[in-house]
């Protein structure tokens, strides 16, 4: 794989060093573990859900978290006292930890455990400030427009 140099980026683009460094953890040859299987749904224009196949956890080992722009998944077995003996084991119950980067204004709305299944839904919700709008040619909106921000 080939490795890119983003350093021009930093000396002629003010404001756009957070896009370099993602796309630099993008382009890096650590592979996203696949413990526990997952899906990512889109349910909607701004709606998603992130299914996780969790069997064997309960819900106080399971911990969901958001730091920023990251959602952090983690899964911590408690161990039990007595190890049982398994004729066969299919059933992968090791301790995980899965990140999910988020776009901007992308919040989780509920966390639900149901047959095995962890569902996190997702939405993105756009502020009022940054949705598009029409201004009105006539002047009369741009001085609006203009008082507000002053």
């Amino acid at each position: 794989m080939q490795n890119f140099d983003f350093s021009p980026l930093y000396r002629s683009a003010i404001g756009y060093d957070r896009l370099a460094h993602m796309m630099d953890e993008a382009l890096r040859n650590d592979a996203q573990p696949s413990y526990p299987p997952y899906n990512i749904e889109l349910l909607g224009d701004d709606q998603y859900r992130i299914s996780m196949a969790v069997a064997g956890f309960d819900r106080s080992e399971l911990d969901i978290e958001i730091e920023r722009d990251t959602l952090k998944v983690v899964g911590r077995k408690q161990r039990a006292d007595a190890k049982p003996t398994f004729l066969h084991r299919g059933i992968a119950t090791r301790d995980f930890e899965h990140r999910f980067r988020l776009a901007d204004h992308v919040k989780v709305v509920s966390a639900a455990l149901e047959n095995g299944l962890l569902n996190i839904e997702l939405v993105r919700e756009i502020p009022e400030v940054l949705k598009p709008r029409k201004i009105a040619i006539d002047g009369d909106n741009v001085h609006m427009l203009e008082r507000r921000a002053a």
